[in-house]
């Protein structure tokens, strides 16, 4: 018990310094537009369904970046880990996507925004699919944010998955061939379990780039919702209060993010050296 609460106070501990440097330095400025006192950050995250400088609410804005990194990361996932395998597993499969992927990964994603937004503009899923422009979600879905935020994700998950395949040990893979197993039963009943803790760990990056990319998309062109655009919107209005606040969301929400794959990754695979 000793042990739990002192790692409780030490995690506690430098957080507390600088929120307390943080309202000292408040006080002592007395400019609320450049750095706010810290009660004026919490009134807004206590109140998270209230509306904040536009006619959306915290929480509509919260709810705009998740579902927009959740559909990029689906997507890029689903890609990634079916083309990670086959690259792990098949050499000349391997030999030939490797060149592009090479030659692509090392660009960040942010990178490729001004073609993106050439060749896909602001349109949204809601006109792709015809689906009514008003809904909150679907009409503030924008491709170009899509296909950053899938970019993002794509390559860590691609190399996990690489990784994971080949390091499945041949006397395994050798022993069930000799047992009569075919390719297919290889992959889905030996080799994709035995990688799949590589490949959680590439999604759980992935997902954090991800979480990156959005809220730095949301402060391109065509954005009208979402944290980043939010915190955009609020230094052009001089209400750092409400861009600190959602700061701090990000970085909560990130933080869970992290913490719910390490809980599964400690959970499900502690036997992983």
């Amino acid at each position: 018990m000793r042990i739990r609460w002192s790692k409780i106070f030490s995690s506690l501990l430098l957080p507390f310094l600088v929120v307390m440097l943080w309202e000292m330095g408040a006080i002592y400025l007395e400019k609320p537009s450049v750095l706010p006192r810290v009660g004026q950050v919490l009134v807004i995250l206590v109140h998270p369904f209230a509306k904040v400088l536009t006619n959306t609410s915290l929480f509509d804005n919260i709810c705009v970046s998740l579902a927009r990194v959740m559909m990029g990361f689906t997507l890029a996932v689903v890609i990634a880990v079916p083309l990670g395998v086959f690259m792990g597993r098949f050499s000349w499969v391997k030999d030939i996507v490797e060149p592009l992927v090479e030659l692509l990964r090392p660009v960040p994603p942010l990178a490729w925004v001004p073609l993106i937004l050439a060749w896909t503009g602001i349109i949204s899923i809601a006109e792709i699919l015809s689906l009514p422009a008003g809904n909150m979600i679907w009409g503030n879905m924008q491709l170009s944010m899509l296909i950053i935020i899938i970019i993002g994700v794509f390559f860590p998950v691609l190399l996990n998955t690489i990784h994971g395949v080949q390091s499945v040990s041949p006397l395994i893979i050798g022993a069930a061939q000799t047992e009569g197993a075919t390719e297919i039963a290889l992959l889905l009943k030996i080799i994709v379990p035995l990688a799949f803790p590589s490949i959680l760990t590439g999604i759980r990056i992935g997902l954090g780039i991800g979480w990156m990319c959005v809220v730095a998309a949301e402060m391109l062109p065509g954005s009208t919702a979402g944290l980043g655009y939010l915190i955009w919107y609020a230094h052009e209005l001089l209400r750092t209060d409400v861009a600190l606040a959602g700061i701090i969301i990000i970085g909560l929400i990130g933080t869970a993010f992290d913490k719910i794959f390490h809980l599964i990754e400690h959970r499900c695979f502690s036997w992983v050296e």
